[in-house]
């Protein structure tokens, strides 16, 4: 992390004395709004978007970004899936990773010190960067995917609302309920140092996937018969679990596939136009298997599962639906 503007190794914890993990707050949260008077305004070509394919927070922003059409207006740094001491570093000559396009820093600790000369903080995917003021306008995931889906309307090229009028309540409720037993309670589970916080966040995951997986056999997503922000960050979670939540983390109780209807929106929410291309199990396994010696040592990257998220879902027949823009051209288009 960066302490004073320096980077350390030697520098805070992640879990607390009785072996619970602590997720540390994020650092930045300027707002880009569609105001005349707002410092940070809507604007193809003026934002950047710093990820990992690795990280599901980064993966929240790349996905509502391929929904929303906004490719074009934002574009985006990869940075290597691997990350050591140094943080999270550009390895352009790498599959899938690219050059840090704004100002070829190595390592993207250096954007924050450009932002924040004595910053203390963790150097986090994903980040929000404005080339016109040349700064980090924001790092917290929730908060970029908001607006991404709610402020940038005039240079998306999809009609698509993520967080409608009507389901708001619902959507800010949902994400609140699944974050901290779904979408952190993986990492609860696979950084615990102790039994007892291991149990339950054990508990509490399973609990949770059980009751939404009941849900999800009444009605096509979260909030019903709408595709929502929710749903984009229970993916980035979902996505993931079979792959490496399930045997790196030790959440090993009941993979996603063996759940009855969780199994099949997932498949149906990866096969929504956009999504499967914003998904790189590559650089999530690599990531996992090798990033955390303490829960890995020997830093072997396994080879499975193959899920065939290809395979028809058969969610269509419930109510509702992706938007129109959304929707997959049909046989005579």
């Amino acid at each position: 992390m960066l302490v004073d503007g320096e980077w350390r190794t030697d520098a805070g914890e992640y879990t607390d004395e009785d072996g619970s993990f602590q997720r540390q707050e994020t650092t930045f949260h300027d707002e880009v709004r569609d105001d005349p008077d707002a410092r940070f305004q809507p604007e193809a070509g003026r934002y950047h978007l710093y990820v990992s394919y690795a990280c599901p927070w980064a993966h929240r922003t790349l996905v509502v970004r391929a929904l929303k059409g906004l490719e074009d207006a934002i574009s985006v740094s990869v940075v290597d899936p691997y990350r050591d001491e140094g943080g999270w570093q550009f390895s352009p000559e790498k599959e899938g990773c690219t050059p840090d396009h704004v100002h070829d820093a190595d390592y993207l600790r250096e954007l924050y010190v450009r932002a924040d000369p004595d910053a203390t903080c963790r150097v986090t995917v994903p980040v929000l960067w404005d080339t016109e003021e040349d700064t980090i306008v924001n790092n917290e995931s929730k908060e970029i995917m908001r607006m991404l889906d709610t402020e940038f309307d005039d240079p998306a090229e999809r009609d698509v609302d993520l967080y409608p009028e009507g389901y708001r309540e619902e959507v800010d409720r949902i994400l609140e309920e699944i974050y901290e037993p779904i979408n952190n309670g993986v990492y609860r589970a696979g950084f615990a140092t102790e039994q007892e916080p291991y149990d339950e966040a054990i508990d509490d995951l399973f609990s949770a996937l059980d009751r939404w997986d009941e849900v999800l056999g009444e009605q096509r997503y979260l909030a019903g018969d709408r595709l929502t922000e929710v749903d984009v960050a229970m993916f980035t979670t979902l996505i993931r679990f079979d792959n490496v939540y399930h045997t790196h983390f030790m959440c090993n109780v009941q993979y996603i596939r063996e759940y009855e209807n969780l199994w099949p929106y997932l498949r149906d929410l990866y096969q929504t136009t956009g999504v499967a291309e914003t998904v790189h199990v590559d650089h999530i396994r690599e990531h996992y298997y090798t990033t955390h010696p303490d829960v890995n040592p020997h830093r072997i990257v396994a080879r499975g599962p193959n899920l065939d998220l290809e395979a028809p879902h058969d969610r269509d027949e419930l109510p509702g639906g992706p938007p129109s823009a959304l929707a997959p051209a049909s046989a005579d288009d």
